[in-house]
Parts: structure tokens; sequence; C-alpha cells
């Protein structure tokens, strides 16, 4: 049967339409590319479960291997302690391989909780570099409670921040650069102080300049960027790897104060070189990578072939309008010191508050207490009014470490700075005065010595003025401070 022919002027039936195909939905990340990436995005409810469930997770592997090793329960008010001490206290005297292996887990969550806040940041249409906080324990529980509150920006801002998320923006190529610093800082120092259990010039002179050259390499790696940024960028790193030591309480305030200075000279000439390796060579990081792994040997090399310590001899002298009979007494033992000291002391450097001697002659014992403690002082020359000599048997540490915890006892507190021998000479001038001279020899384990030797005279200086003053102002008031060592006094 056919079909008749449709005459002209019918009207036609409309084709029915297709139905609209749904349109793809945006393929989700893998969870690799979520946890490590740099690209996809992170909503709120993703950062808040994640987040919750990498902590639990963390917390659980943690408290799992102190557990397995000591038989602490480490409690959830514990973990929340970003003092490293806190960890080493819990090992009772810092198990070194544990204590690695703690750091060595924390790196890889490290990256994950950056790398998350960094998105969910630029997601919330806040600045990428918001998320650098995550680097400031304390102050990374605020940020991912923000983080984990704040909704989404719309996507135009997501697009547009999100250029600086590409591997070739400068914000993503200066936190590569200060992570690698981060890490290679704290490594070695860990290594350094725990398990070779050396301050040595490996560590001081070569890892600034190491955290330099990295930071600086990955910054230009992708593209050749100012000297500047560079310099900048390298600046930033040591300064955080600087503050991480602080509040992850593996150093005090005043040893990083006293590093400071050499550390940020070294890690701009690392700057520099680490961005004309980019300029030349995209495997330069290859090289940098060599030596970064050959630095725990160099560093036990540099411990096992150190040189026998040389003692060192800081002398300060002052004249007194006293004879040599008035100062003596005030030289065996004197009361409270009233001068408040420099800023420094204040700050938790030692320093002398009072001396006392227990008998008189060759074999007393003198004690000269610190804040820290008592230095014990066994006589070794005993000539009234004009020389008195002792070696030092045992001494307090040299400082109390300022820090934002309450304990703080860095390695290098131990014995890196030790004080062998002292001595007061007085010399008669002939005309009623006399000039006392102090001297104190001690010998200093710390590399690069001409570098930290420098610190370590101007503080001893700095406690022999303060001593010496005082004796002056005693003897100058008439002051008696031991009676029965001005029977003693015979002067030819």
């Amino acid at each position: 049967m056919h079909d008749e022919p449709r005459p002209a002027d019918a009207p036609t039936r409309p084709s029915p339409s297709p139905s609209p195909s749904p349109s793809p939905s945006p393929e989700r990340p893998g969870l690799l590319a979520l946890l490590f990436g740099t690209s996809a995005p992170v909503d709120r409810p993703t950062y808040a479960k994640v987040g919750a469930a990498l902590m639990l997770l963390k917390y659980g592997l943690d408290a799992g291997l102190i557990y397995a090793t000591t038989g602490h329960v480490w409690m959830p008010y514990e973990y929340l302690s970003p003092a490293l001490s806190t960890r080493t206290a819990i090992l009772e005297g810092g198990n070194e391989l544990v204590l690695a292996l703690l750091v060595v887990l924390t790196l890889p969550f490290l990256w994950i909780g950056l790398s998350m806040s960094l998105r969910r940041a630029v997601d919330a249409g806040k600045p990428a570099t918001l998320a650098l906080l995550f680097l400031v324990p304390g102050l990374n529980y605020l940020l991912m409670l923000l983080l984990a509150a704040l909704p989404s920006a719309p996507p135009k801002d997501w697009r547009r921040a999100a250029a600086e998320l590409h591997p070739r923006g400068k914000i993503l190529a200066a936190l590569y650069g200060i992570l690698a610093g981060l890490g290679l800082a704290v490594g070695l120092t860990l290594f350094a102080t725990l398990v070779v259990g050396t301050y040595g010039s490996m560590l001081f002179f070569v890892t600034p300049g190491l955290i330099g050259a990295f930071a600086s390499w990955f910054f230009n790696r992708d593209a050749k960027r100012g000297l500047g940024a560079s310099i900048g960028v390298a600046s930033l790193a040591i300064a955080i790897a600087g503050a991480s030591l602080l509040l992850f309480a593996i150093e005090g305030a005043i040893c990083l104060m006293m590093a400071m200075p050499i550390a940020l000279v070294l890690g701009i000439i690392g700057a520099v070189l680490g961005r004309s390796m980019a300029a030349f060579t995209r495997s330069a990081v290859t090289h940098l990578l060599i030596v970064g792994a050959a630095m725990p040997a160099l560093m036990a090399v540099e411990a096992g072939t150190a040189a026998p310590l040389r003692e060192r001899e800081v002398a300060t002298s002052v004249v007194i309008d006293a004879s040599p009979a008035a100062v003596w007494p005030n030289v065996v033992g004197f009361a409270d010191l009233d001068a408040p000291p420099a800023w420094i002391y204040a700050a938790g450097v030692a320093y002398p508050q009072r001396a006392r001697i227990d008998g008189e002659g060759v074999g007393a014992v003198r004690h000269c207490e610190f804040t820290t403690g008592a230095f014990v002082e066994p006589i070794t020359a005993w000539e009234p009014g004009r020389r008195l000599a002792f070696d030092v048997d045992s001494q307090p540490p040299p400082m109390h470490e300022w820090s934002p915890y309450k304990h703080v006892h860095p390695p290098h507190l131990d014995g890196y700075l030790r004080s062998r021998r002292g001595e007061f000479r007085l010399i008669d001038l002939g005309d009623g005065r006399t000039r006392l001279e102090g001297s104190t020899w001690y010998t200093l384990d710390l590399g690069p010595s001409t570098y930290w030797a420098l610190w370590s005279d101007a503080l001893i200086h700095g406690i022999h003025g303060r001593v010496l003053e005082h004796i002056k102002g005693l003897s100058e008031r008439g002051h008696v401070s031991v009676p029965a060592a001005r029977d003693d006094v015979r002067l030819d």
C-alpha cells in the first residue's frame, strides 16, 4: 500500500524535537589529586570533612607510635600542643629514631593541609597567601576553623584567583620554595642536634645557603623572576623556618636571634645562586637534592673529625678608688647585685646575683650564684690582696631560653659553652687605687666558632662588667663582704 501525496497547502505536522541531552557533570578529582594536588577546588564541606578525618588519622598514627614505643597513652590535649618538647618529654629524654619518625609522618600531612587550605582560601574568595598561617602552630587551628566556616565565592572569583595556583603562578612557586626550605631546616636541625649531637659549621653555614637556593630555584624554575623577589622568598623561607624551630620548641628565641644575621646573609647568597641555576638549567634541583641528601653524612664526618676545643680567655678590668686590702674581701664573696641587667640578660641569658665561699685558702669552694644555678669553683690560688684563682667543677645552663612554652631546653645548653677556670687579679696602682682584672677561660663547641665567639665573648664581658662594677661600688663605700678575709691580707 502506497501513501497518497500530501496536498501542497496541507498543514505540516511538526516533527518532534529531540529531547535535550543532559549536560556533562564536572569530573570529580581523584583522592590523590584532591589531597596532594593544587588545581582541584576545595569547597567548605570537603575541607571540613577531609580535615577532620585527616586529623583523626594523624592523631591515631602518632598516639599509636608513642604507645607502642613507650606505653604512654597520648591524650588529645597533648596532641594539640605544637611544642616538639611535648613529644620529647613523652619519649623520656628523646628517642631519636621515634622522634625522627614522628617528624617524617608529619610532612605529608603538612603538605595536604597547606595545599587544601590554599585552595579553600581561593574558593572562599580570600587571598591565597592566607594559607601560610597553616605553617604557624596554634594559629593553624584558628585558620582551619575559619576556612571551614567561610562560604564559597562566586565562580568568576575562583577562575580569576586560581590563575595564581597554576604551576607557573608566583604564589605556588613561592610556596614550593618555602616548603622546601622549611623541610630542609627542620630535618637537618633535628638530625644535627638529636642524632649527631653537634652544632657545627655544616648546620650554620651550609643549611641557610641551601634553604635560600631551594626557595629561589623553585620560585624561578618556570619563569625568571626579579632578583629582589627571589631574595624576598628566600628570606621568608628562612624566617618561617626559624619561627617553626621556635614554635615547635626545638630552639629558643635568643639563639635564633643570634643565628639570624648569618643565616639571612647566607640565605641571600643561596637565593642568588638558586636563581642563576634556574636560568641555566631546569635540572638544577637534582644537584640541590644531592647536596641536601649528603648533608647528614657531612655533618657526621664533621662531628667525627672535629679538632680539640681551644680555650678562650675573656679579660675585663676596672679601676677602684680603694686599696687592694679593701677590695679583697669583696672579691672573695659579694652580696646581692642590685643593678638591673641589660635586656639580653633579662631575656634569659644567665647573669650573676651573688657569691659566697666555704672555707679559706686553697681548697676552699666558692659558689657564684647565677639566675640559672650556681657555679662550683674550688680555689686553686689564694694570694690575699693580689690574686684569687679557681677551677670550675660544675656550672648551670648558660641561659633560660625565651619561648612561648614553659620548658624549652635545646641540646646546646648542655656543655656547648663551658667555663673552665677563672681568676681575679688585684694590681696596686700606688695612689690608693686598685685595678681589678677578671678573666674567664672557656671552651666553645659551636661552629663556626669565630662567629659564635663574638656573642659569647660579648656576653661574658657583660657578666664581668656587672660583677666588677658591683665590687667597685662595695669597696668604695667601705663595705666588707667577707670579714674574715680582711685579716688574711698581708701586703709587702
